[in-house]
């Protein structure tokens, strides 16, 4: 099932998320949905020092936001913010310096950010493919604990942050890479199973669209998304995959490219936006299975990943 999964994804792949699938999508964008400024308003970007989340800041920065850039390098992070208050002529570019692998410094970063910032949008970007099984500090497998977990606690720590605050956003970069996974609860420290970095990485995407949909559900005040920025051209990708990216060489996309379905979650008109809690693909909402691919899951599976990352949130709080 694995095998026919990829296959379709990857020829879908081809067609939809290159760069090539970006110009048609790109077709029928409205330009004016962007063509906005949004001072007084704040948004949270991790990873913001490089690739998508560079390129995402930056464009809020140009339209007047104010951007809380949430790092794990200091010395990349400085740099970053430099170059994005030169070329922007925004001051207003904080840094947070914070691993979101470590969850006790996650919740210790959002108690000292809520006594001193409000926040309307979180662009949940950082993320990480470790291709052999390495565990942090508190014994958690390194991508589970950036991808999923980090998010989790971050996303969670901050909900009552946006509750207050006028048209609150979350969106999350996902991957089309979840659709050849199933969500799988059984294993999520990937203890069992040989280990892959790049089906673990599907795995974590996959889970970041089952929190999305039920965040979305049990807070209707904030308007909750994820998405799929296509095959992009990152540092991220061409150190991670570089195999796939000597593969696709000049038929990935840019950053900008992929950044542009982020920054629409995130700036369009609210009306434009909806429904909250779907996955969304150059600025549409698109299944999140693929045809006969068996990969939806349960509720009672939602519910024990949903428990499983709030015990381990507490346990580190």
């Amino acid at each position: 099932m694995l095998l026919y999964r990829s296959a379709v994804w990857f020829a879908k792949g081809l067609r939809e998320y290159t760069k090539s699938g970006y110009e048609s999508a790109s077709k029928d964008f409205i330009p004016d949905e962007l063509e906005v400024q949004v001072p007084g308003r704040a948004f949270m970007v991790t990873g913001g020092n490089s690739g998508i989340g560079k390129a995402t800041a930056f464009e809020i920065a140009k339209r007047g936001g104010t951007v809380h850039l949430v790092c794990r390098d200091q010395n990349r992070a400085e740099g970053a913010r430099g170059e994005i208050i030169r070329e922007s002529g925004n001051q207003n570019i904080f840094l947070h310096i914070v691993d979101l692998s470590d969850p006790k410094t996650v919740w210790k970063f959002v108690e000292n950010f809520k006594q001193e910032h409000t926040l309307n949008v979180l662009i949940n970007n950082a993320g990480c493919m470790v291709n052999k099984r390495e565990l942090t500090e508190d014994g958690l497998e390194k991508n589970f604990a950036t991808n999923t977990l980090g998010v989790y606690v971050l996303t969670t720590a901050l909900i009552p942050v946006l509750e207050k605050e006028h048209d609150p956003r979350v969106i999350t970069v996902s991957s089309g890479g979840m659709l050849v996974q199933k969500l799988n609860t059984d294993d999520l420290q990937s203890e069992r199973t040989a280990f892959d970095g790049t089906m673990v990485y599907a795995q974590n995407k996959r889970q970041q669209v089952v929190l999305t949909e039920r965040w979305a559900r049990a807070h209707p005040a904030i308007h909750f998304s994820c998405m799929h920025p296509g095959w992009v051209d990152t540092p991220g990708v061409r150190l991670s995959m570089p195999g796939f990216h000597a593969r696709l060489g000049a038929r990935l996309r840019s950053e900008a490219q992929g950044a542009d379905t982020v920054l629409w979650l995130a700036l369009a008109p609210t009306d434009a936006v909806q429904p909250s809690g779907r996955f969304f693909q150059d600025r549409k909402p698109v299944p999140t299975h693929l045809p006969f691919a068996r990969t939806s899951s349960s509720p009672a599976e939602e519910e024990k990943l949903i428990e499983i990352l709030e015990e381990l949130a507490q346990r580190f709080k």
